[in-house]
């Protein structure tokens, strides 16, 4: 027997969980079926998480009016979800009379958006603004900004599951088929669901669940970017992203700073037809330091903490070229199908007007009925680190676990760790603590802190050590214990709590 529901959202990152968030708006019954144990795995967690200021794209597109959109309104959706975000602005530097034609193209096209405040400012002026940046002149784009893309992606999950979503992960959609009375019959790896509304937010995976529509005509390539992590004592010389002048196609390798201080270099772009593979080569690292040590000469590799790569989805057309957002209901083919194609970026930016614009074409088709208990607001996690010396003193009388350091590089508290391990979406895996306290992000990468999380997965979950995942569905962190007699142990008692990392 399928479970029935009047919306199946396939895909529950970025945009997938925006709109099952504005869907819940309505009353209606949501479920959204992620292939993946988490909503962070692909493209949502695996960019440079830049608040973009809609001036990189053709005047009169969807990604244009999306962007400026969803840069406007990010200040108060921080506010209502919880999440980390700067409007730090930010810069693209020139030294060439061929460069500044190209930034006061950009701003004109920019203009033309509805970006805000833009200008093309000198030297001076550059580096009164970043100092460490080099160039001879730059545009500023004082609205844009930065957040935690974990954190984005996250709390619209958390506030869609909050207001009755429904949220089914390890879920890989196999096969869609219309069954009796219009009603989409979804195949998974698991179950059969069942739906009247389908709406295909597959991200990576936007093909093939436009192909199971019946939907062909969807050329879908992979832009695969790498990314280096600089420890956050750089952080300090970065007060905003510093981008080089912009090709028609692609930003190019710029120098990121984030919202918990550390600096991010990249991306490169190179096409892919694996979508699955993250892997990183030493010579596309030094790449990425080379070239963005002309804009901002201060990456060392004793600074160098991880690196990282993401994917983005490009509708091209038959030459290759890469097309705008496609974002339809096909009525003559898929009725009540909602098919987003090439959400790529700016769709960390975009994502609400995104969710908005598929429900203005599914009510053009349907009337909804509001939903009068729908609440906008999450509350923001609690971090021991913001807390004052008062506050502190006052959470440990309430509960010792604040008192007791997990993660001793970004002093994450067993108390943050234990709501990350009961979150409200169910995830289980060492990343989705990882992602929900940034433990294991410090200087020493999960050193000291990761086996303590296991062990808390452990204890908390019922989870046998055959049974923990890092991330993914078959990423199994041990096949049994080294010994048979091995003690059970949640870490050293008499470390607990001291020293850094």
């Amino acid at each position: 027997m399928e479970k029935l529901f009047d919306v199946c959202v396939i895909g529950g990152g970025v945009v997938g969980s925006a709109i099952a968030r504005e869907l819940s708006r309505y009353r209606l019954k949501i479920g959204v079926l992620e292939k993946n144990l988490d909503v962070v795995n692909e493209t949502s967690g695996r960019n440079s998480g830049v608040v973009h200021g809609g001036f990189a794209y053709d005047t009169g597109s969807l990604k244009a009016r999306f962007c400026v959109e969803g840069n406007r309104m990010m200040g108060e959706l921080s506010k209502e979800l919880g999440f980390s975000f700067l409007r730090c602005g930010k810069v693209l530097v020139g030294n060439s009379r061929e460069d500044m034609q190209n930034l006061e193209r950009t701003l004109k096209q920019g203009q033309e958006n509805g970006s805000r405040d833009l200008q093309i400012i000198g030297e001076d002026r550059l580096h009164e603004l970043v100092p460490c940046a080099v160039g001879k002149f730059a545009m500023y784009s004082p609205w844009s900004g930065v957040l935690d893309p974990f954190g984005y992606t996250i709390a619209l999950a958390e506030n869609a599951a909050e207001n009755g979503v429904s949220y089914f992960l390890g879920r890989e959609v196999k096969g869609i088929h219309p069954g009796e009375d219009g009603i989409y019959v979804i195949e998974t790896s698991r179950e059969k669901f069942a739906a009247r509304w389908v709406i295909n937010s597959a991200g990576l995976g936007c093909g093939k669940i436009s192909e199971m529509l019946g939907i062909s005509d969807c050329r879908v390539i992979g832009s695969k970017g790498d990314y280096i992590i600089l420890d956050p004592r750089t952080g300090e010389m970065l007060p905003m992203p510093v981008y080089p002048v912009p090709s028609n196609t692609y930003m190019g390798i710029h120098v990121t700073n984030t919202t918990e201080g550390n600096v991010i270099v990249g991306p490169n772009a190179e096409n892919v037809t694996d979508f699955s593979y993250y892997g990183v080569l030493q010579k596309n690292l030094d790449y990425l330091a080379e070239s963005a040590f002309r804009i901002w000469p201060h990456i060392k590799k004793k600074d160098i903490i991880r690196t990282y790569s993401g994917i983005l989805p490009k509708w091209v057309d038959e030459n290759g070229v890469i097309q705008d957002f496609r974002i339809e209901i096909r009525d003559d083919i898929a009725p009540r199908a909602v098919n987003l194609i090439g959400i790529e970026s700016p769709g960390l930016t975009a994502a609400v007007p995104i969710a908005r614009y598929v429900i203005e074409l599914m009510r053009e088709r349907e009337k909804f009925e509001e939903n009068p208990v729908f609440t906008p607001r999450r509350e923001a996690p609690l971090r021991l680190k913001d807390l004052t010396e008062r506050e502190m003193k006052k959470r440990i009388a309430e509960d010792p676990a604040w008192g007791e350091l997990v993660c001793r590089c970004l002093k994450v508290s067993k108390a943050e760790i234990l709501r990350a391990i009961h979150n409200p979406l169910g995830v289980s895996t060492l990343t989705g603590v990882k992602y929900r306290t940034r433990s294991m992000m410090g200087r020493c990468q999960g050193g000291y802190c990761q086996m303590r999380i296991v062990s808390m997965l452990e204890e908390e979950l019922g989870l046998r050590e055959t049974e923990i995942r890092y991330d993914r569905e078959n990423s199994y962190l041990f096949s049994g214990k080294v010994r048979d007699d091995a003690p059970e142990s949640s870490g050293d008692p008499e470390n607990r709590g001291e020293g850094a990392g």
